[in-house]
């Protein structure tokens, strides 16, 4: 893996972490504290340790797919993956700012499910371009389809 490649995915991944952090400092409000969550929510100490596992996985798996997709001549896999990367990393970052700043649950909901589907293709990719090594992302998807269930069950028991 190039060193210019990891710096530039670990910059996207800090870059989304940073942009949806700053959305989600709502978590610590009293509108957030007021919502009914199900009995499967995450204590709130899970969250700031579970994402930067995956952020790092991110950026590693997708430094090295695409470095892998680069030298087996594949430059226009590597560009299609590069851009499937930015767009689920602006999905990533925009889930916190529909969540917690706009309170809409129902589009949060949505917007987790785009996040499921957009991870579960980059793992594909990953695995596809460089086998078992890119496996490394499944958490990556599985953690967004529970938090797709878990907006989703957010909205629903605070439908008003």
């Amino acid at each position: 893996m190039r060193p210019i490649t990891l710096a530039k995915t670990a910059s996207a991944a800090l870059t989304t972490a940073f942009v949806g952090g700053l959305a989600s400092r709502p978590a610590q409000s009293t509108w957030y504290e007021r919502l009914r969550k199900p009995s499967f929510q995450p204590p709130r100490q899970a969250f700031p340790i579970v994402w930067p596992i995956l952020y790092a996985g991110i950026a590693v798996v997708s430094a090295r797919t695409i470095d892998r997709l680069r030298a087996d001549g594949q430059a226009d896999q590597a560009r299609a993956y590069t851009a499937a990367l930015g767009a689920n990393l602006v999905v990533n970052a925009a889930w916190s700012w529909v969540f917690f700043s706009r309170r809409r649950l129902g589009a949060a909901a949505l917007t987790a499910a785009a996040l499921t589907a957009s991870s579960a293709d980059l793992t594909r990719r990953a695995v596809q371009a460089q086998g078992a090594p890119g496996a490394i992302l499944t958490p990556y998807p599985l953690w967004c389809a529970f938090a797709t269930a878990l907006s989703t069950r957010i909205w629903m028991l605070n439908r008003e």
